[in-house]
């Protein structure tokens, strides 16, 4: 009796199991190959907003699913990737973009390693520049005709 209800149960557990797997399937059908590659591009350069920096074509959760069906619905009425684009960020922010817009509040995201490098440049050339003007002034005159006399004797051999 016990058996047999130990099958009964591992049998509705494979079942469950397996209908839990074919509902996380979502089959779409495309009027092209390019509406195809559109949708799996826009799945990837699109963030969902409960994941963290995981696109929504990867995730499981509803929300991406829910932004995935919106995708899909967008390029089937025929709207341009640009248009899918506005849309969501107009509903969930600029977060979901991978690479955000040059914007007033995005300035200094796309600025600031500009701005880094250029001081990075500015830095490195003043201390080139004191440690030039150190060793100049470092030498006494008696040194630096001594340094004079060495460099000229070289020169001449």
């Amino acid at each position: 009796m016990a058996h047999r209800l130990m099958r009964t149960l591992m049998l509705l557990l494979c079942v469950l199991w397996s209908a839990a797997a074919l509902a996380a399937i979502e089959v779409r059908e495309f009027d092209s190959s390019l509406q195809k590659q559109r949708y799996d591009s826009l799945n990837g350069s699109l963030r969902c907003p409960k994941c963290e920096n995981q696109a929504i074509g990867d995730s499981e959760s509803p929300i991406a699913g829910d932004m995935r069906e919106r995708v899909y619905q967008l390029l089937q009425d025929g709207r341009s990737d640009i248009e899918i684009q506005n849309y969501m960020t107009e509903r969930f922010g600029d977060f979901v973009l991978y690479n955000p817009r040059l914007t007033g509040r995005t300035w200094l995201l796309w600025g600031l390693p500009a701005a880094l490098v250029l001081l990075g440049i500015v830095v490195i050339a003043l201390i080139v520049r004191a440690r030039r003007r150190a060793s100049n002034h470092a030498l006494s005159a008696a040194e630096r005709e001594r340094l004079d006399a060495l460099v000229n004797r070289e020169r001449t051999q």
